[in-house]
């Protein structure tokens, strides 16, 4: 049956004083209606649950054991649909409605509490309150295995400034077997609660703490790993992390991860501006599986850092050393000599690259997809021309901002780049005749541009 991948938090009414002994079906309820008001001036209270400026998450009944009648009638055109059928009908929709279906009538509440149905949760939203909604959810999904939520894989919390550790530990004891968390802009989780799921959740492999500023190592500093003996000598299976934003995140830090988390293949560290070329040396010394790195804004890393990525060889794919000021065509050089499979570079922004660093680059990693090197003012016609000779599969290349470059390196791209999906000249004073050029040759290409006369 299909997994359930678009589940986003909504709104939903309920009534508390709805208690059975049955199995509860949790609504999650954002911006409850206030009170109203009866022409005699008294107040009257409605069916929806009122808590001024929070959000709350409820249980419900199951629908047969209400007063009213079931919402839809019996004669539904839809209530034909043998189960099979309509459970691969909720298998698109997402965990508020999921949560919405369960109270139409007692069989549509079987149905949307069928496990194939929840093997993902994804909540967001300021105001909701991620640590309530966790706990009612992880319950009801509990009751046929006591304790443990064995068909949760992916828990997606985004941009919940009320989620705590609280709510992390609910999912760290109760599912095992979660293998996706995303915690991104979630301002009050820490350290500990994500050392808890990822010491609690064996098969987790993708990791998603962007934005999360409390957030400095995933296992805690080196000594505190220590005294916390499950992490002891343990390696763990993560191969996605990202960290981007975590601003407190230091080389002891990135240290500790990668020497528990040796295959990771995708990490993401963009502006953690604290990280210098020593992070990288552990980082290459232990994660020699890594096939994406993002140093995006970490202003500290220089050509050093670069040779000790180019230590991983052959396995580097995707690499972004954006706006890093320190790398110039010597660091280039390392990643172009050992790095020869490599498809994506961003370097946008590294002043220090010039045509030399750019040629090299092209004769030794003949397999690249897409190259930015805006905002690199050193660039210009002769770095194109070799970039043309040696990289005829390039899809997808950014030259914003480059003053040096005239119509004849953007002729030489057309003619030997003829898959070129994307091109950026944007704040580049090129001919229009260049880019009729590229058009004509590249005919599915994309142009981005400030020229006035072409179009």
């Amino acid at each position: 049956m299909g997994a359930n991948n678009g589940k986003q938090c909504g709104s939903e009414d309920s009534d508390p004083s709805m208690r059975t002994l049955s199995t509860p079906s949790p609504a999650l309820i954002l911006k409850p209606n206030p009170p109203q008001t009866v022409p005699n001036g008294h107040e009257t209270s409605s069916t929806s649950f009122t808590v001024t400026g929070e959000t709350v998450a409820l249980v419900h009944a199951p629908p047969g054991s209400r007063s009213h009648p079931s919402r839809v009638p019996p004669s539904a055109l839809i209530d034909a649909l043998p189960d099979p059928v309509l459970l691969q009908v909720l298998s698109y929709l997402c965990t508020p409605q999921l949560c919405r279906c369960a109270r139409v009538s007692r069989r549509w509440y079987n149905l949307a509490w069928d496990p194939r149905l929840w093997s993902t949760i994804r909540l967001t939203g300021e105001l909701l309150s991620a640590d309530r909604a966790l706990k009612v959810l992880t319950h009801r999904l509990c009751q046929d295995t006591p304790n443990v939520c064995l068909t949760l894989e992916t828990v997606v919390v985004s941009g919940c400034r009320r989620l705590s550790d609280r709510g992390l530990r609910v999912v760290a004891q109760c599912c095992p077997e979660l293998r996706r968390l995303e915690v991104a802009g979630c301002y009050n989780v820490s350290n500990e609660a994500v050392f808890d799921v990822v010491s609690q959740c064996p098969n987790l492999e993708h990791l998603d703490v962007s934005g999360c500023p409390k957030v400095t190592c995933i296992s805690l500093t080196e000594e505190a790993t220590l005294q916390l003996t499950p992490l002891h000598g343990q390696q763990i299976g993560l191969q996605h992390l990202d960290m981007t934003d975590c601003v407190s995140l230091e080389d002891k830090g990135l240290r500790t991860i990668a020497f528990h988390c040796p295959r990771l293949t995708h990490l993401y560290l963009r502006r953690c501006s604290r990280l210098t070329d020593e992070a990288l040396r552990q980082l290459a010394l232990h994660c020699t599986a890594l096939r994406e790195l993002s140093l995006s804004d970490c202003p500290l890393i220089g050509d050093f850092g670069l040779r000790e990525v180019a230590r991983l060889e052959g396995r580097l794919r995707y690499l972004s050393v954006a706006h890093c000021m320190r790398i110039t065509d010597v660091g280039l050089r390392y990643v172009a000599r050992y790095c020869p499979r490599l498809r994506y570079l961003n370097a946008r922004g590294c002043e220090g690259l010039t045509d030399q660093g750019l040629s090299h680059l092209a004769r030794n990693c003949s397999r690249l997809r897409s190259i930015d090197v805006g905002r690199c003012p050193l660039v210009s016609d002769a770095g194109l021309e070799v970039l043309a000779r040696c990289c005829e599969g390039l899809r997808r290349l950014s030259l914003r901002g480059c003053e040096s470059l005239t119509g004849r390196g953007l002729m030489a791209l057309a003619v030997g780049c003829p898959e070129l999906q994307l091109l950026n000249v944007q704040e580049c004073e090129v001919p229009p005749e260049a880019l009729r050029l590229v058009r004509q040759h590249c005919r599915r290409c994309v142009i981005e541009h400030t020229i006035p006369a072409f179009y």
